[in-house]
């Protein structure tokens, strides 16, 4: 298990990052003991690191999906003053945000496999075209065709999501 910490922890960090715009500790440990409990599982048809990749994305979904439940507790208790965050405002706007940015990792996963890998490389790992052309053996121009095909993709499903 160091070996996978030590191979795969920068990666899973800068998912982290990304995905809830800061790093949180406690998922990365999640996403530690989910890849400790579920490695007999992982299957040897991709790459380990684009599963592990996968999981950290699950891990993160899963924390703000807690996170609307726990705020939705709150409010149910009759706390009518929102409490206020040091750093990214009030919890309303933070659901917000992982409303949005939930609604984006789904929009993600519905890509076919092919471009949601490039876009994913790209975007949440910070690969350039020629290190995604590399790790997954097609030529650049292929990654540039499918990373715009997924950009024009996201963009006609998220449309909606500019106006808010």
């Amino acid at each position: 298990m160091k070996d996978i910490i030590a191979e795969n922890q920068g990666r899973i960090r800068a998912i982290i990052k990304k995905l809830t715009g800061s790093y949180n500790e406690d998922i990365e440990q999640e996403v530690y003991i989910k890849t400790w409990r579920n490695k007999e599982n992982y299957e040897e048809k991709g790459k380990f690191a684009q599963w592990i990749g996968a999981l950290t994305a699950n891990v993160c979904r899963d924390y703000f999906k807690s996170a609307q439940e726990r705020m939705a507790a709150r409010q149910a208790g009759g706390s009518e003053v929102l409490e206020k965050v040091r750093v990214g405002g009030n919890q309303e706007e933070i659901l917000d945000r992982k409303k949005r940015q939930k609604i984006i990792l789904k929009a993600v996963d519905e890509l076919p496999k092919k471009m949601r890998e490039v876009i994913i490389l790209f975007e949440f790992e910070e690969l350039s075209c020629e290190q995604i052309a590399k790790k997954t053996g097609v030529p650049e121009g292929t990654v540039k065709s499918r990373l715009h095909s997924a950009r024009k993709i996201l963009s006609e499903k998220l449309q909606f999501l500019r106006g808010e």
